[in-house]
């Protein structure tokens, strides 16, 4: 099985966790993965919950089509933006509902638990602009300055990740962030930690998981 097979075949396992997650209704939402100089893409109008890899559209990086009879997602021009523009490996855009509805109060995630930093620091709300058009794809671009997430206002999600694993659970850590706001704020005014606070776990992030410093038996010195 070639890489492009296996990005199929991991989209459409992850279009069906999305619905299984609730991070999506119906049809809406979308994910790619880049492969060199080709992206695989799910479809437009294709339920997720039944999604199979025959069903996940392959472009080039202009929005080609190179594989497959179906039409690419809609967004296709912001998954494309963030390939050139950020450096993506993988794309996750949700529509999960505690997002939407912070971005229906704020401009940007509050700062509510120092899981944020995976993000690398505060997640921007993009202002409103039509789905699938270049204004979304340039007001989320911008957001996305310096970050690997951006909330869309009235609309949803987007994550960017070095694998699709990254962006997907980097999609579901946001989901949760935001509905932590929500629950917070419900009944009182919720106590947020400082940028500072944040920047620092952003640094400790950094090294998480290395043993630069391990001893022969695997054992951290």
């Amino acid at each position: 099985m070639s890489d492009l097979d296996d990005a199929r075949a991991a989209l459409a396992e992850h279009a069906r966790r999305l619905v299984a997650d609730r991070l999506v209704a119906g049809t809406a939402g979308n994910l790619s993965v880049r492969v060199g100089d080709l992206v695989a893409v799910t479809a437009s109008g294709v339920a997720y919950d039944t999604m199979t890899p025959e069903d996940v559209v392959v472009v080039d990086l202009a929005g080609t089509p190179v594989v497959g009879t179906l039409r690419p997602t809609s967004e296709l021009p912001l998954h494309l933006l963030c390939y050139r523009r950020h450096g993506a490996s993988a794309v996750v855009h949700t529509h999960s509902a505690a997002a939407v509805a912070l971005s229906l109060l704020r401009d940007d995630v509050p700062l509510v638990h120092y899981q944020t930093a995976i993000f690398g620091g505060a997640v921007s709300v993009a202002e409103y602009a039509p789905y699938g058009t270049d204004e979304l794809a340039a007001t989320t671009s911008a957001a996305l300055a310096d970050r690997t997430a951006a909330v869309m206002r009235h609309h949803g999600t987007i994550v960017l990740g070095a694998t699709l694993r990254a962006a997907y659970d980097g999609a579901a850590h946001l989901e949760w962030l935001c509905d932590v706001w929500l629950r917070a704020a419900a009944v009182g005014t919720p106590r947020v930690l400082t940028t500072d606070q944040v920047a620092d776990v952003v640094e400790r992030f950094r090294g998480y998981g290395r043993r630069d410093h391990a001893s022969p038996d695997g054992r951290d010195e």
